[in-house]
């Protein structure tokens, strides 16, 4: 059986493949790997682990030569994502009172400016350069409600926890040292990167479930689309401008899978967004799902150009006679 080059002829095949099998039997089966031992550490509750894994690997490929332009482009990337989210939410709580087309303030805000770090890292090894990866070393910085407490409550309502953000950083940061201190490290870790993808995007999988998309109806599904091709085109943009081939660009146009909880742990700060938490929560889980379906597809196009691109090139270069 060629399972193997079935899984490759998809778009992003070795992240995608394992994140809806992991998907769908989260979602018609969510008890199937729950009976303890190794079998559940590859469930959801290893996604962690595996993270952590994939985080390391990414950061042993940060060489200081490449550095500064990893900086540069994932800085880039987390400023136009939270630029049109801070925009959209600004626009919804001035003009439209909070509640623009049924979306909260709070529900788009929060599936505008976080990216689902684990999806961005799996499609960027796979369909991306070594510096693509190591552009969400500075995008970490969106992950969970740091910044959406900062924008919704202000600076006196949030407590941002800094350990937080360095137990994200950490594993990069090794990484990088340990990569730059020894090239056999890095070339070791390099290679076996892929490796970890596959799991990776399996235990992402079993985090997600397909009845949020069903339970948020049309509004959750609309939310997903708009995040993907407002944040994708932007993104996208900011990365082509910044000396990238727009495909981490593309790979930040989803909303993250941790995203969901963020507007129960912003009611808890602020009760004020009790009420709306509820439907904010639901519509955010669809756009996690939704995006999960679109991104890839987005990052496969981009790719599928850079591709071509670079085939005319060569094409090119062939053609110009030697003096």
């Amino acid at each position: 059986m060629k399972i193997m080059k079935t899984i490759n002829a998809v778009p992003g095949g070795l992240m995608v493949v394992p994140l809806f099998i992991g998907m769908l039997i989260n979602t018609f089966f969510p008890t199937l790997l729950k009976i303890g031992g190794f079998t559940e550490g590859l469930s959801s509750v290893g996604y962690n682990t595996v993270l952590g894994m994939y985080l390391f690997t990414v950061g042993t490929k940060m060489t200081l030569k490449a550095a500064p332009r990893m900086l540069k482009r994932g800085f880039g990337i987390m400023g136009a994502k939270l630029a049109i989210a801070m925009i959209i939410a600004l626009i919804a709580a001035k003009l439209f009172d909070g509640n623009m087309f049924g979306f909260s303030t709070l529900a788009l805000m929060v599936a505008f400016s976080d990216t689902n770090g684990g999806m961005f890292m799996a499609l960027t090894s796979v369909m991306g350069s070594e510096e693509d990866a190591g552009t969400y070393v500075p995008q970490s910085i969106e992950t969970g409600p740091f910044i959406t407490m900062i924008f919704l409550v202000g600076a006196g309502l949030a407590n941002i926890p800094w350990i937080a953000m360095v137990s994200v950083i950490a594993p990069i940061v090794v990484g990088a040292i340990l990569g730059n201190l020894d090239s056999d490290l890095r070339d070791f870790f390099g290679k076996h990167e892929p490796v970890i993808v596959p799991f990776l995007a399996f235990t992402l999988g079993q985090n997600l479930n397909l009845t949020n998309v069903v339970t948020a109806g049309f509004s959750g599904i609309l939310l997903g689309v708009a995040v993907c091709a407002i944040t994708g085109t932007l993104c996208i943009l900011a990365d082509i401008a910044l000396g990238g081939s727009g495909v981490a660009g593309a790979a930040a146009s989803s909303s993250a899978g941790n995203s969901a909880a963020v507007p129960k742990a912003i009611a808890a700060v602020d009760p004020s967004y009790a009420a709306i938490a509820p439907i904010a929560t639901v519509q955010v889980a669809a756009s996690v799902i939704v995006t999960a379906i679109l991104t890839p597809l987005l990052t496969s196009y981009m790719h599928g150009r850079l591709l071509k691109k670079n085939a005319a090139l060569a094409a090119a270069a062939g053609a110009v006679p030697a003096e």
